[in-house]
C-alpha cells in the first residue's frame, strides 16, 4: 500500500509544482516554489522531531495536493486569488474526504 501512496504523493507534488511554475511569475513564483519544495523535507523533520509516523503525514499531503489540483483545475494560484472563498471551501472539503478515504485504505491494507 505504501509504494502506490508514494507514487500518488510524488505525482501530486509534481503537478502542483508545475502549476505554480506555470501560473505565477517573478518573485511570487520564486517564493511559492521555494515553499513548495521545502514542504516535504519540513514534514519529514516535524514528524521525526515529534515522533509521529510519516505514513499519515504522507496521506495528508497527498490528499491536500490532489484536492488542490481538482479544486483549482491545475492552477494553484486560483486558491488565493481575490473572490475565491468558495474554491478554498471546496479544497478543504475535498482534502478532508480524501484524507478520510486514504486513512481508511491504509488501515484496511494487509500487513506485510
Amino acid at each position: 500500500m505504501v509504494p502506490p501512496l508514494w507514487l500518488l504523493a510524488a505525482g501530486g507534488w509534481i503537478a502542483v509544482a508545475a502549476g505554480l511554475r506555470r501560473g505565477l511569475s517573478g518573485q511570487a513564483r520564486r517564493a511559492a516554489l521555494i515553499a513548495h519544495v521545502m514542504t516535504a523535507p519540513g514534514v519529514v523533520l516535524v514528524c521525526a522531531t515529534l515522533g509521529f509516523g510519516f505514513l499519515y503525514a504522507t496521506v495528508a499531503l497527498t490528499a491536500e495536493w490532489w484536492a488542490l489540483i481538482v479544486a483549482t483545475r491545475l492552477r494553484p494560484e486560483r486558491l488565493v486569488a481575490s473572490g475565491s472563498p468558495s474554491r478554498l471551501a471546496v479544497w478543504s472539503a475535498l482534502a478532508a474526504v480524501a484524507l478520510l478515504g486514504g486513512t481508511q485504505l491504509v488501515h484496511l491494507a494487509p500487513p506485510g
